[in-house]
């Protein structure tokens, strides 16, 4: 399994909007504003999310966003952003049906969906990218979900890993845990940082995923995280998510390239300045039997012949006079 060359971000909006598409309009300007990959939507229907009497079905439906403003956000993408990608969170295959007819790029599934075959299937039968969240879950559930989109497609997957506790205490996340999955299933590993938004974790905690080797990030954003509305714990704010964004490119811009390389013409001037050369540590007269006393390792103005050729140099007899401190060559025995 070959890594990324680039760290794919996606900017999950997830409920920050609030039920109001004006919110879901500027939360992805700024995700594009800032170079996100991808803006996720989580698009659902509260009568399909919980039953009748559960707890939090009227907040459910204070913050659904219907099918015609979902059908506008995704046009406002493809418009305005064709760069960025539009990720549909689903949770039921009518939904899928709706995000095929708005064209969505890709899927992700619920960790909690993660023993459905139903759904699973069903997406994976459009052939799109199938992003698979796995934190709480099992070894046996994720091969099993793994399976059953590859009895039904080719579509490619990518893995989904993070602690789903909001925001995330930072010893329950085991970055280790996350790339023992991508090493045991062969699949591109992401990371979902759940960071509380005002933690300096929320910064470095993906930057080290990214040194890890993650291949995606997904980062919660949020109109104003000060307003406490919903999905702020872990949200960072507008002008953050740049700086989120401008940090992990940064982050590659330093790893580079793992092949050999020719020098730069700073690393050659930097060889030049520093790399020691064999000079003269005294005054030699031609004649004199070179001995290791004779010469010392030091930085010279000119770069000469390196410690390890000093024996071409040793008990050989100086064919000129040398003055102290000079470069010795070759050329200078015999």
């Amino acid at each position: 399994m070959q890594k990324q060359s680039r760290t794919y971000i996606i900017a999950e909006m997830a409920c920050s909007h609030e039920g109001e598409q004006t919110l879901a309009q500027k939360i992805i300007n700024v995700a594009a504003a800032a170079g996100a990959d991808a803006v996720q939507f989580q698009i659902w229907q509260a009568k399909d999310m919980v039953v009748p009497d559960h707890p939090d079905l009227a907040l459910l439906q204070r913050i659904e966003l219907g099918r015609e403003q979902w059908a506008e956000l995704a046009a406002l993408v493809r418009s305005d952003y064709p760069q960025m990608e539009i990720i549909a969170c689903v949770s039921e295959r009518g939904i899928v049906d709706f995000c095929e007819s708005i064209k969505v790029d890709a899927y992700k599934l619920h960790s909690s969906d993660l023993s459905n075959p139903y759904l699973i299937k069903h997406v994976a039968a459009t052939g799109k990218r199938i992003d698979l969240s796995v934190g709480a879950s099992t070894l046996e559930e994720i091969q099993t979900a793994l399976q059953w989109i590859r009895e039904t497609s080719v579509s490619e997957i990518w893995m989904m890993y993070g602690y789903q506790n909001f925001p995330t205490p930072t010893d329950a996340i085991h970055l280790d845990y996350m790339m023992q999955l991508r090493d045991l299933f062969q699949v591109p590993i992401g990371y979902q940082d759940h960071t509380g938004g005002e933690m300096d974790g929320a910064f470095w905690l993906p930057a080290a995923a990214v040194g890890m080797g993650v291949d995606i990030l997904e980062k919660h954003i949020t109109h104003d995280r000060s307003q406490k509305g919903v999905d702020f714990q872990a949200a960072l704010n507008p002008d953050e998510f740049s700086r989120f964004v401008a940090m992990v490119r940064e982050i590659e811009a330093a790893r580079g390239s793992a092949v050999p390389r020719s020098f730069s013409a700073e690393e050659m001037k930097y060889r030049q300045y520093s790399k020691k050369s064999l000079v003269a540590a005294r005054d030699l007269s031609a004649g004199t039997l070179i001995r290791e006393t004779d010469i010392v390792f030091t930085r010279a103005t000119e770069l000469g012949l390196p410690p390890d050729r000093a024996d071409r140099l040793i008990d050989k007899v100086a064919r000129r006079d040398i003055s102290a401190f000079d470069l010795l060559s070759e050329d200078d025995v015999q």
